[in-house]
């Protein structure tokens, strides 16, 4: 778990001072410590560890890398850039030095360059979900909504079991006006969590739309059966942690959104 703070004051109030003690796991330590200090912006712990693991390890690809996180610590990204690169030169499948170079041009706000590099880095690894996840941020906050459904395509391909996942695609879908399709997909995630109120709001929301677009006596009646449904989950979820007032309010609104 990385607990930055946490590991931070473990070693200046205890492991400091005995760091011999670990033996050749000391150096494990010291890059954990290292990478705990660089998150926690305390360069002089992050420079002493760093040196430490230089003197033990003068090649080592993995102190090179710690030192241009230290350079991002600084903001200095065009010298971590460097760094990253002459890795990847030595070493073209670093999946670190990769995700580190994603991280300096996000950080300098370079969403074109931010993108592609996660497009580059996911044709090489293509089960890593985070990156998936990332990317599909980075599209939603680019209004390219069918790039962001194809990454959570595929985030649902990898993990079917995730609920989550069907409800941010229904989520993408109902922003598209698909709402057929987004009515469909919060439902699948309602069948894995029976408990998941956005999932429920978006019912409401789709059914609500669908009940003006659709004219046939069989499709709205069962978009009614599902509003009401809905409405009726979301109350029965909320009723023990409201008071009264909270629950005449949720039941206005869920009439307004039923019609």
């Amino acid at each position: 778990m990385r607990k930055s703070q946490d590991i931070l004051e473990l070693w200046e109030n205890i492991v400091c001072s005995s760091i011999n003690k670990f033996g050749d796991e000391k150096w494990l330590v010291y890059e954990q410590v290292c990478v705990a200090a660089l998150d926690c912006h305390n360069l002089l712990v992050a420079s002493n560890c760093i040196a430490a693991l230089r003197k033990q390890y003068p090649k080592s690809i993995r102190v090179r890398r710690l030192v241009a996180m230290k350079f991002e610590a600084m903001e200095q990204y065009e010298k971590a850039l460097l760094k990253y690169e002459e890795i990847l030169e030595e070493d073209e499948t670093n999946a670190h030095a990769k995700k580190r170079i994603i991280s300096c041009l996000k950080s300098q706000n370079k969403i074109k360059e931010y993108i592609n590099e996660l497009n580059d880095y996911l044709k090489l690894y293509q089960a890593d979900h985070e990156a998936w996840l990332e990317l599909c941020e980075a599209y939603l906050n680019e209004a390219e909504y069918a790039k962001a459904s194809f990454c959570l395509e595929e985030l649902i391909l990898m993990h079917p079991h995730n609920h989550v996942y069907y409800q941010r695609y229904a989520d993408i879908k109902y922003t598209q006006g698909s709402y057929e399709i987004a009515r469909n997909y919060y439902l699948y995630a309602l069948k894995l969590n029976p408990n998941n109120v956005r999932a429920l709001y978006g019912i409401l929301l789709v059914t609500s739309n669908l009940k003006m677009s659709q004219k046939s006596k069989e499709s709205v009646a069962e978009n009614a059966k599902l509003a009401a449904w809905s409405g009726k989950k979301i109350t029965d979820l909320y009723k023990n942690e409201s008071d009264e007032s909270a629950i005449e309010e949720l039941n206005q609104m869920m009439k307004y959104l039923q019609g």
